[in-house]
């Protein structure tokens, strides 16, 4: 990891300009400095349904110095609905089979199917959460229970605090993220909560002043630095509560679609080793 304590790592939807194959965005990272990368599901199904294996995928990531350390997929864990959740946790189960054929550690499990439903009794979610737990140990990973700033539940991080408390499974881990943090509730003051014991990967990023988190969508996200969350603030945090994982650049900005995805992975991680080098310093 350098001179920080943080590795470095690139989400697949930062690299989105244009029809980029899997392939040449794990090329991208890998000549930029990234050390680790963030694939979605739907990119390796389209690399297997062109004729590819996931064994030659993890071989492309391990030539390339990557690790891949995590998944982004969807599955209805959370839901009420015992049908609907059964379907999902199939659909989790495969995750974490790819997930394992790439030595990678950690699935998003974002709350899918969840996010028009507001449910104020998080308790059968944490316990639900403890049986995805449970499922994805047989597989050697770990869901990242993540929340979303624009869901009516599991929005804010205090609410994914509650059910990884709740849920009574050690290995647990939260995916947190800057922006989601804002937008969930305005202030990312609860960041100074997480730790080495229960983050599992940020997904880092910054917002402007406005819109403000009501109205503000994934869109608006910048670079790190560029906006005006207190990124030294946050980081500087997690080093001394004892985090060690990856900060991972999660960017949903069409202007910077509009570009080379060369220029804006490298752009990207020159930004977030600019803001983690003022952070340590402070």
């Amino acid at each position: 990891m350098g001179d920080t304590p943080f590795g470095l790592c690139v989400n697949s939807s930062t690299l989105w300009c244009g029809d980029v194959p899997l392939v040449e965005m794990i090329r991208v990272a890998s000549e930029a400095g990234y050390q680790g990368y963030e694939p979605w599901v739907k990119e390796l199904d389209a690399y297997c349904a062109g004729g590819g294996t996931l064994a030659e995928l993890a071989l492309r990531f391990s030539d390339a110095g990557l690790r891949v350390m995590n998944l982004i997929g969807f599955f209805a864990w959370a839901v009420d609905d015992p049908a609907e959740r059964a379907e999902g946790l199939e659909e989790a189960r495969r995750n974490f089979a790819q997930a394992q054929a790439l030595s990678c550690p950690f699935v998003a499990a974002p709350p899918w199917h969840l996010v028009d439903e507001r449910v104020v009794d998080l308790l059968p979610i944490a316990e639900r959460y403890a049986a995805l737990v449970d499922i994805a140990r047989d597989f050697g990973v770990v869901p990242l229970l993540e929340y979303w700033g624009h869901s009516k539940t599991l929005c804010r991080l205090g609410e994914a605090l509650l059910v990884l408390a709740e849920s009574g499974r050690s290995e647990g881990r939260i995916l947190s993220d800057v922006f989601h943090t804002y937008k969930g509730s305005g202030s990312t003051d609860a960041m100074r909560l997480l730790s080495g014991d229960s983050l599992g990967l940020l997904h880092l990023n910054d917002y402007p002043s406005s819109p403000p988190p009501a109205t503000i969508t994934d869109a608006a996200r910048v670079y790190p630095g560029d906006g005006v969350a207190p990124l030294e603030r946050i980081l500087g945090d997690l080093a001394r509560n004892g985090y060690r994982g990856m900060l991972s650049l999660e960017l949903f900005n069409e202007t910077y679609w509009a570009q080379t995805p060369e220029t804006v992975a490298r752009t990207g991680i020159a930004k977030v080793r600019a803001v983690v080098a003022r952070a340590l310093a402070e």
